[in-house]
């Protein structure tokens, strides 16, 4: 069966900062790094999908509002409650603020296991325990 997604293209304002934003977070859940150059960066899921990153010379207009319209989140899936509660430990000293900690891990229902967080660009990410 064919992956559902084959990749994401994320446009940010600085390659370097969200690079290793990026890069730790997406490295936690079993990414593995692909490409590095100048404009920006990619990774590669087991499954085979590609998350790319850079700064484009076609960006234009305001910084990333996950308010607006466009894309909300990115949710991700990890396999174990150990890697959850261990990324949420970890984050803050990688660039990222948790969403919603005073519920966690339930913020999205008593039925749903997720840490959220957002990086220093805005961008949320939802982790999600294995669905």
């Amino acid at each position: 069966m064919a992956r559902a997604l084959h990749h994401l293209d994320l446009w940010v304002d600085d390659p370097v900062v969200a690079g290793a934003e990026w890069e730790w977070l997406l490295g936690e859940l079993g990414w593995e790094a692909d490409q590095v150059g100048d404009a920006g960066r990619s990774w590669r899921h087991p499954d085979g999908t590609y998350f790319f990153l850079e700064r484009s010379p076609d960006q234009v207009g305001e910084p990333h509002d996950r308010h607006r319209p466009g894309v909300n989140h990115l949710a991700v899936t990890v396999e174990s409650r150990q890697l959850l509660d261990r990324v949420r430990a970890e984050s803050s000293a990688h660039g990222w603020h948790e969403l919603f900690a005073d519920r966690y891990p339930h913020a999205g229902g008593d039925e749903h296991t997720a840490l959220y967080l957002e990086n220093s660009e805005g961008f949320e990410v939802e982790v999600v325990l294995g669905e």
